[in-house]
């Protein structure tokens, strides 16, 4: 789930490839989707899926840098540069140029800041392809950071932290995840915090784009109605002169420590916004997808288990659902919902119990059979749309160098085992690592502590 501005962008892994000349080069045919992918002399990766029925062209450039690498001193920091890479170049000076020059052929321009990664993509009708890949590889090599911009860019960087503080919906989401990562990076916001924000310097900006904006540290991933070797050839010109080094980016590796298993903001409002966590699976553990099963029965989707008993049967919420992240040596699932105050350590009792109830007993097959239809579908579904597409095979490039296909992913699902779902229910769902987060007009000494028993 992105943080930032941006949407989700599916982190699935993996592949092979060949040597060829000075390049690498890949070519994965499975079933009727064909990625391509080389790796320029730099180090820079292009990944290719071109789809001949489509009148666009999505461009993704995935950079390998996100929160969870920044010093505490500079917390936000990929955030801010996200930002201002939106701001003006040489070439396109304002904000408004470069927007203006996507928007006005009928274009979409966005980008995107998470733990782990940063993305700029736009999506234009495929004869303005050139077009586009000229805008975002200026912005991406040629970004002025002009002090004015800069200072205006940070107040409104500073706007949108006190946003998401003013949203008891958003903001408990940051608080189970300062739970959940207790004393790492993964714990923070992604936009960082205000004192943080204000403090970030132009000379900081350009040293840590220095550490992570790198070639080898990026990927542009193109999906649409257009070839492999023009996509290569043109972000060849684009990216020329680009510095070819590596240097090494490292992040803080997540350790499991002691911390309080609840936290309350009390709130004038009237609901008790809360969010149950557990720790979860890396975007690398083989049982991963049966974590995204196990959480598609529990709370995807209004005939899921979460919102059948919480909303339909007990009507203790409005909205509740649950989702699953994984990252490089870590993951979570995590239950929202909005509730009644006085119907709080309910409705806290009920989803603990069908949390439970994955241990206690297998999913039925008819279960089982749903949830698959309904990740088979909803992936194939969004396999339509070429920006899906780029998102889909960049994202996994940049975090795994590798990946892996639609046909592969649904194989996966297709061999999950309803005991194999309630191994991983048993192995994950452990009393002593609930977290509880909860912003509402709830007292600090409410006694919810107790209610964290699977």
């Amino acid at each position: 789930m992105s943080k930032v501005n941006g949407d989700d962008w599916g982190h699935y892994p993996i592949d092979t490839f060949y040597v060829i000349s000075d390049r690498i080069v890949g070519n994965i045919l499975r079933g009727e989707i064909l990625y391509q992918k080389t790796v320029l002399e730099d180090g820079l990766r292009v990944v290719t899926d071109t789809m001949p029925y489509t009148r666009s062209v999505s461009i993704c450039i995935f950079v390998g840098v996100g929160s969870r690498y920044e010093k505490n001193s500079v917390a936000g920091i990929s955030h801010f540069i996200e930002h201002l890479l939106f701001r003006g170049t040489e070439k396109r000076p304002e904000s408004r140029i470069i927007s203006g020059a996507i928007e006005g052929v009928g274009g979409i321009l966005n980008g995107g800041t998470d733990r782990e990664v940063t993305v700029y993509w736009c999506k234009v009708p495929r004869n303005h392809f050139l077009s586009a890949m000229d805008v975002l590889t200026d912005m991406l090599l040629h970004s002025r950071f002009d002090p004015g911009d800069m200072e205006k860019e940070r107040q409104i960087i500073i706007e949108e932290i006190s946003m998401s503080h003013d949203s008891p919906d958003m903001w408990v989401n940051h608080l189970i995840d300062r739970l959940l990562w207790y004393g790492n990076p993964l714990g923070r916001d992604v936009a960082g915090d205000k004192k943080t924000v204000s403090a970030i310097t132009r000379e900081a900006i350009l040293d840590y784009m220095q550490l992570g904006y790198l070639p080898a540290n990026t990927v542009v991933a193109v999906a649409g109605n257009i070839e492999h070797q023009e996509v290569v050839e043109v972000v060849s010109r684009s990216l020329v002169g680009w510095e070819a080094v590596s240097r090494p980016n490292k992040y803080q590796a997540y350790e499991q420590n002691n911390c309080p298993p609840v936290k309350i903001e009390k709130r004038k409002i009237e609901q008790a916004h809360l969010c149950l966590a557990l720790p979860g699976l890396s975007l690398f553990h083989p049982a991963r997808f049966h974590m995204d099963l196990l959480n598609m029965v529990l709370g995807e989707g209004m005939s899921s288990r979460l919102f059948t008993e919480v909303r339909d049967k007990l009507g203790l919420a409005y909205t509740i659902s649950s989702y699953t992240e994984h990252l490089a040596d870590t993951g979570s699932m995590i239950i929202y919902a909005g509730v009644e105050p006085k119907k709080l350590s309910t409705a806290i009792s009920v989803i603990v119990e069908q949390l439970a109830s994955f241990k206690e007993k297998e999913v039925s097959e008819a279960e089982l059979t749903k949830a698959k239809e309904m990740s088979r579908g909803r992936l194939l579904l969004r396999m339509e749309d070429s920006r899906s597409v780029a998102s889909w095979m960049g994202s996994q490039e940049i975090l795994t160098n590798k990946i892996l296909s639609v046909e592969e992913v649904v194989s996966i699902i297709d061999a999950i085992t309803a005991p194999e779902i309630c191994r991983i229910a048993s192995e994950l769902m452990v009393s002593d690592r609930l977290r509880l987060a909860v912003v509402g007009p709830i007292d600090k000494s409410e006694p919810l502590e107790a209610l964290l028993r699977l």
